[in-house]
């Protein structure tokens, strides 16, 4: 079976359209379409349904995409493993993390990485609800929730806290509540609970429930600035919302502590590039620990 082929295989399953995977190998859209024909040829039936709107896998397409990871990944390792020891750490690193972890520490963190190793390319990209290792639409996760099966290795970084913020000037202009049961008169800033992508993303209902008004923010980053420039007041991750000016922790009795957790899949975690970007994570995560828990 021809590795080239199946690789054009990967990409139509993973981008959905044949277009989008020329785009994603740097070929173009025929080439895809008869290396994909040839393949199909080869094996005697359809890997795809294809339709205008993009290619959906036939039961055969199924079948052979785990059969065709694990290919991938054997020739990941069989690269790896030739390669000098010395050699400087290069390629891709694909890194899924929430929003606001992102923005607030990983952006920073993982621009320092790819300054020690400028042959690094990282792309840190913002969690959705689903994604999958196997399908190399992450090489690494920062989750939430760690996954309760599968053939994932978890490991947890560290536990952080949320407290209720409020800008200044909002409390300066709409006074401050002395619980929350005060809320009443006061907008509330929160998340979109039905594009939650995590059970633990449950804490803004405490104060919902006694809000007056409501202000929802489907990203984390957009609900810092929107209680940073006065929108409301909200729960608000502490690594974050601390280190704003004129940002202030009100009802210090309320406080949430959630964990994040680092998946890799087992099959990609000696491939150098990710088994470095993965020991730094780990390691700065340790070392800022307390700058988490608050």
């Amino acid at each position: 079976m021809d590795w080239d082929h199946l690789r054009i295989f990967l990409a139509v399953t993973r981008h959905g359209q044949l277009l989008a995977a020329a785009r994603s190998l740097g070929l173009n859209h025929a080439t895809v379409a008869r290396r994909l024909d040839a393949l199909e040829r080869s094996l005697g039936t359809p890997l795809f349904d294809r339709r205008p709107a993009g290619c959906v896998p036939t039961q055969a397409g199924e079948r052979l995409l785990p059969v065709a990871e694990r290919i991938e990944f054997e020739l990941l390792g069989v690269s790896e493993s030739l390669r000098d020891e010395e050699a400087d750490v290069s390629g891709t690193v694909r890194i899924g993390a929430p929003d606001g972890l992102g923005n607030y520490f990983l952006a920073s963190e993982l621009g320092a990485l790819t300054r020690r190793h400028p042959n690094l390319v990282v792309e840190l990209v913002p969690l959705p609800r689903t994604f999958s290792l196997s399908r190399r639409e992450a090489d690494l996760a920062i989750v939430l929730d760690p996954p309760a099966e599968g053939r994932l290795l978890v490991s947890r970084l560290t536990d952080y806290t949320l407290s209720v913020y409020a800008a200044r000037m909002y409390l300066e202009r709409a006074g401050t509540p002395i619980s929350v049961e005060a809320l009443g008169d006061h907008t509330v800033v929160t998340g979109v609970e039905d594009l939650a992508y995590a059970s633990a993303l449950d804490y803004s209902a405490a104060l919902e429930k006694q809000a007056g008004r409501k202000f929802r923010c489907a990203s984390v980053m957009g609900q810092i600035e929107a209680v940073r420039s006065g929108a409301g007041i909200g729960v608000l991750h502490d690594f974050a919302a601390g280190a704003i000016e004129g940002m202030e922790r009100i009802f210090p009795e309320v406080g949430f502590r959630r964990s994040y957790y680092l998946l890799c899949h087992p099959d990609t975690v000696t491939v150098k590039r990710i088994a470095v970007l993965r020991e730094f994570i780990s390691r700065r995560f340790r070392e800022e620990r307390q700058r988490f828990v608050q």
